[in-house]
């Protein structure tokens, strides 16, 4: 494509977001594809992005897509569906060259984060990746469900992380909101014998939509007397800055609190409560996509019944409001 080319996107400025229609097309260097996006999928991140979080992110939003390679060096490439993994790393630091392979993923020092940090997103008619980011999609799982694949993947990483408890525990995962969902999707899936999964949230309708999963019980109280220091592992997934603070109530001494909100404000932490408990805290953050697809295969069906609603790319603003109402689920924007 010309130098020159113009496309539509959903872009963060100074003064919001904004769809436009003359935004500069990406241009593909040396190992990258040109991708057309099919759809992007609105994330809680984008939402705290508009909000602040990172520093001021300015450019065009989003990160969980589904698209067709149009341009790449290698040419069975071209053509194919996929998803891609939205951390773009350097490939030549030690955390690149001398770390494990989730190091180099998530925490090269010196990586650009597709639609958070450094490089454009995929609410836009177009995107370009590493070709060593992108996965092909599978012919038997549509559009709608592929685009599931990196909050799925973000879910499959605290399995990867190990954050698991022993067989025959309970483990509680706080938050019903979209991503909350999927986290008791996979762990369901991969629980050891005997373990019973407590999610909590706030809403009946949605924990509905997990309740019927082997081993699940769901609550939409809030937690009680007998729930507190009864976890061995909890998972915060509440999207709220207290919700921490709470995980931190439910989590047993020495036990682990997996952390997966991230917000644009600050969290208050009484800190006495993780000593005197002796908590592990562990981050979480970008996931598998191997494992991702493989969940994708058994549960696309059941993670298609999250879609709430579709727009166009050019009611994206609409898309975002859609978003952000309390209680939404997710938004997918539509390119065509």
């Amino acid at each position: 494509y010309p130098h020159d080319c113009k496309m539509r996107a959903v872009v963060l400025t100074d003064e919001g977001p904004q769809v436009v229609a003359d935004h500069k097309e990406p241009i593909r260097a040396p190992g990258e594809a040109l991708i057309r996006v099919l759809r992007a999928g609105v994330c809680s991140t984008d939402l705290q992005l508009i909000a602040g979080y990172k520093g001021g992110y300015r450019g065009v939003l989003g990160h969980e897509f589904v698209g067709i390679v149009e341009q790449a060096d290698e040419a069975d490439w071209v053509g194919k569906r996929v998803v891609g993994e939205i951390n773009v790393p350097c490939r030549d630091c030690d955390t690149c060259t001398k770390g494990s392979i989730d190091a180099a993923r998530n925490h090269c020092p010196n990586r650009r984060c597709l639609g958070i940090v450094g490089k454009d997103g995929c609410m836009a008619e177009r995107i370009t990746l590493p070709i060593l980011n992108l996965h092909r999609v599978p012919d038997a799982i549509p559009d709608k469900i592929a685009v599931f694949a990196e909050p799925l993947a973000a879910a499959c990483r605290i399995v990867e992380q190990g954050c698991l408890p022993s067989p025959g525990e309970r483990i509680a995962v706080i938050g019903d909101g979209k991503l909350g969902l999927l986290i008791t999707e996979v762990l369901s899936r991969s629980l050891p014998p005997g373990c019973t999964l407590v999610h909590f949230g706030r809403h009946e309708k949605k924990l509905n939509m997990v309740s019927d999963l082997p081993n699940v019980m769901v609550s939409a109280q809030s937690p009680c007397a007998e729930h507190m220091q009864a976890f061995p592992v909890v998972v915060e997934a509440s999207g709220s800055p207290v919700g921490l603070e709470q995980a931190m109530n439910l989590c047993r001494p020495l036990g682990t609190v997996v952390v997966k909100t991230t917000c644009a404000g600050t969290a208050p932490i009484n800190t006495a409560t993780i000593v005197v408990a002796e908590l592990k805290l562990v981050g979480s953050r970008c996931g598998p996509f191997d494992k991702a697809m493989h969940m994708l295969e058994k549960v696309g069906s059941r993670v298609e019944r999250y879609v709430e609603c579709e727009v166009k790319l050019g009611d994206g603003l609409l898309g975002l409001e859609q978003a952000a109402r309390k209680g939404a689920l997710k938004v997918q924007l539509v390119m065509e």
